[in-house]
């Protein structure tokens, strides 16, 4: 009788374990999530209670690049390396290129916008990447790119500090 009590308290021992550990494996992602918003253990941001969350000011620099193909006869530069600019505001900034050849020459441009996290914010509104460029022999051309960044990016919870956005454009000799 005795073995049979001692039996009957080790099962419902048992059992009851088994119980609060399914209980534990349903209750550790949000309690895993909990502890890192706490921490910010595992990559998790500190959320801060502040109304404001990022540090952008009125203005950012754009940083401006640009390539052309490995032994191009195409002179591709911007006109300027850096400008500021007021989030919000259409800004025009120019690149210059210079066909350096005796024949006509059609271009294509590709770009490219770093950090990436910013790129959704950068919008161009006029843009001499939107079709192809023709160049007569020894032609040099001022191509304008009009563009603003979205005021909405001082918004996004994810860019902190953010300093300075590159514009960067690779010219192709069709």
């Amino acid at each position: 009788m005795l073995e049979k009590k001692i039996l009957k308290n080790h099962a419902l021992a048992l059992s009851l374990f088994a119980f609060i550990m399914l209980g534990m494996s349903f209750a550790a992602v949000p309690l895993y999530k909990l502890f890192c918003q706490v921490t910010g253990y595992g990559g998790t941001p500190l959320i801060s209670k502040e109304k404001n969350l990022i540090s952008i000011g009125e203005q950012i620099d754009i940083r401006f690049d640009s390539s052309v193909e490995k032994n191009s006869p195409l002179y591709f530069e911007p006109e300027k390396k850096k400008i500021s600019v007021n989030i919000g505001e259409n800004s025009l900034a120019f690149y210059k290129a210079i066909n350096n050849t005796d024949r006509k020459l059609t271009t294509m441009s590709v770009f490219n916008v770093t950090p990436h996290h910013a790129a959704k914010y950068f919008n161009k509104i006029e843009c001499f990447c939107f079709e192809e460029q023709v160049l007569n022999p020894g032609e040099n051309v001022d191509m304008p790119v009009s563009f603003f960044i979205d005021p909405t990016i001082k918004d996004d919870k994810f860019i902190n500090n953010l300093e300075e956005i590159t514009l960067s454009y690779t010219m192709f000799v069709r």
